[in-house]
């Protein structure tokens, strides 16, 4: 017997048995426990729990703040904007995000032109700072966030297309601070995205208290 029908059996023995007699009725309950059950799971899982702790601050900063937050992510998947959202008065604090994971996408919503795309030989410092700036200005965010890296499980010869790697960036009026790094998950590809995102909030946590100057 599944895990699931232990835990459900107690629940219907518990009905009464006017009630429990309406097979159609049965099945309801049944059901219905079956849904809260899977979304009590759902809100456990997300965001990920790497990503919960430092979402949380970072919401917390801007909401003192009174700053806003917008989001240019790719390899991510929107991890890092699902996450923002997820916290309690995201609406004051997030302007929006764009998932820029196809260079026609780029060309679409973040100023990429043809020669963008030409010229590509995967994420650098150099194109999320651009990203970062272009989608700062058309949200007006007080900052913005973005990151790209190659999440795997494949990957290229050179450092910026080995799984693990990722460049980050986040924008403001005042500037862009950037970043490299490799998170060690090799071909992971779940695991990068989400520590891609952890990573990228980290950056914007940084450069919000002052410790990284932009």
């Amino acid at each position: 017997m599944s895990l699931l029908l232990v835990r459900l059996q107690p629940k219907l023995a518990s009905i009464p048995a006017s009630f429990s007699q309406n097979h159609s009725a049965r099945k309801l309950f049944a059901r219905q426990f079956v849904t809260r059950t899977n979304m009590s799971a759902t809100s456990r899982e997300f965001p990920p729990e790497k990503v919960r702790s430092i979402v949380g601050e970072v919401a917390s900063l801007l909401r003192e703040r009174g700053e806003s937050v917008c989001v240019a992510e790719t390899a991510a998947g929107g991890i890092i904007s699902a996450s923002i959202l997820s916290t309690p008065g995201a609406s004051k604090i997030y302007k929006g995000g764009l998932t820029l994971y196809t260079l026609e996408s780029r060309i679409a919503f973040a100023g990429w032109t043809q020669d963008h795309t030409t010229n590509y030989r995967g994420p650098t410092p150099e194109i999320v700072s651009g990203l970062a700036s272009n989608v700062r200005e058309k949200l007006n965010a007080t900052y913005c966030i973005s990151e790209s890296g190659t999440a795997g499980p494949t990957g290229g010869d050179t450092k910026n297309r080995t799984p693990g790697y990722v460049a980050l960036a986040v924008a403001s009026e005042k500037g862009v601070n950037t970043k490299e790094l490799d998170t060690g998950l090799a071909g992971d590809r779940e695991g990068n995205m989400i520590q891609f995102a952890v990573e990228a909030l980290t950056l914007l946590r940084d450069v919000i208290k002052g410790d990284v100057k932009l």
